[in-house]
């Protein structure tokens, strides 16, 4: 039989069976609205409350300073919207971001844009870093925000968000981080980072698809996202999924009760990975070596188009992407790569392969025993790989 491998947790991972059973009493017998006075109303109602109390205990926050989202993308543009609304108010209506944010936050300023608000997008290096210098050179007397990622979604880089938020603190300028991608796999404790507004998703860590979560430190005012009802403490209409949030209490206390022995497992599968893919031909690491996140590994080959290589791995049985998930149907080339400065031909062929601590060792030696067969193949038909040998030879 073909194995099966699965390496693309960084577009989503498995539900846990821990996170499933927390779900599914709340599915079955305490299905009530939590805005309910009998009492199945009641007790889903005291689940949600655990569960903020379980999500702020890992973040390092109060339970108070935990809103329920519908997951990351609502929680990156309620933070957005929300502050920047709040703080035109006042006059500010400057936004400092990057340019390799995920989507999420790209579109929601740019939509603060059409409104007048005045954004500037700071460039990252080769390996998809910033440096703190560049955020306090960007504030300006009338900045309102600056959102900047934890951690990339493609290429898998940690930035520096205690020393920027430092910044920030010192120079009372709103500080949001889209930690989607790094909760649950770093340590992160919000209070010691200065950090303001931070958005996360259960799916990336084992939990259900469609609930998130948006820190929101006490004494920071954002604006409404979805108006409609009390819930949330009037902050977010809709009656709450209560299944979907106790299932992400779950999983984030699941995974930072043991991540350091999950990241320890990861990075070593990661390295393996990385250490083997390099030595093939004119391939290159895209990020930063040693300041990523321990299950990225994200790579560029020459010669070789990202869609056909996803399609034999997926033939070989092995699932991977190619650029981030919610821009795999389009055929332009990742605009975190371009960011990084590699051109359209080379940004074309790149494979994003990220572990989880469910992968195994098996499952990284059969990676590395199919994939330089997969390279080989699609360069032999490729003529820009015949063009780039020739090239090279004549140079």
């Amino acid at each position: 039989m073909k194995r099966f491998v699965y390496a693309d947790n960084a577009a989503t991972t498995k539900i846990s069976d821990a996170v499933l059973d927390s779900m599914l009493p709340y599915l079955k017998e305490h299905y009530g609205n939590p805005s309910s006075i009998y009492s199945i109303g009641r007790d889903a109602k005291i689940a949600v409350e655990n569960a903020r109390k379980q999500v702020a205990e890992a973040l390092g926050c109060e339970p108070r300073e935990i809103f329920f989202t519908s997951g990351g993308s609502e929680a990156d543009n309620w933070a957005i919207k929300g502050a920047a609304y709040a703080q035109k108010a006042k006059g500010k209506t400057h936004i400092i971001t990057t340019n390799f944010e995920h989507h999420a936050v790209l579109h929601a300023v740019q939509a603060l844009e059409k409104e007048g608000f005045d954004v500037t997008y700071l460039s990252v290096d080769e390996k998809g870093l910033i440096s703190p210098s560049q955020v306090a050179d960007a504030i300006r007397d009338d900045t309102a925000l600056v959102t900047i990622m934890y951690a990339n979604n493609e290429i898998g880089t940690i930035l520096p968000i205690a020393e920027i938020g430092k910044i920030c603190r010192e120079k009372k300028v709103l500080f949001h981080t889209d930690a989607v991608q790094a909760v649950g796999h770093v340590a992160i404790d919000v209070k010691e980072q200065n950090i303001d507004l931070l958005s996360l998703s259960a799916h990336k860590l084992h939990g259900p698809k469609g609930v998130g979560a948006l820190y929101c430190r006490k004494g920071v005012v954002i604006r409404n996202l979805i108006d409609g009802g009390a819930q949330e403490r009037g902050k977010r209409a809709s009656t709450e999924n209560v299944a979907g949030i106790v299932g992400l209490a779950t999983a984030i206390t699941e995974s930072t009760e043991h991540l350091e022995e999950n990241a320890k497992k990861m990075a070593a599968m990661r390295d393996r990975l990385i250490g083997h893919i390099l030595k093939i031909d004119r391939t290159r690491l895209n990020g930063d070596r040693e300041k990523r996140l321990p299950g990225n590994a994200n790579f560029s080959f020459e010669g070789v188009e990202g869609e056909s290589l996803l399609l034999m791995l997926d033939l070989s049985g092995v699932c991977a992407s190619s650029g981030s998930a919610c821009t795999s149907g389009s055929l332009d080339p990742s605009h975190v790569l371009l960011a990084i400065g590699l051109p359209h031909e080379v940004a074309h062929g790149s494979l994003r392969l990220s572990v989880s601590e469910y992968n195994t060792d098996e499952d990284i030696e059969y990676i590395c025993s199919i994939i330089d067969g997969i390279i080989e193949r699609l360069r032999a038909m490729s003529p820009l790989w015949e063009r780039i040998v020739k090239e090279g030879k004549e140079s």
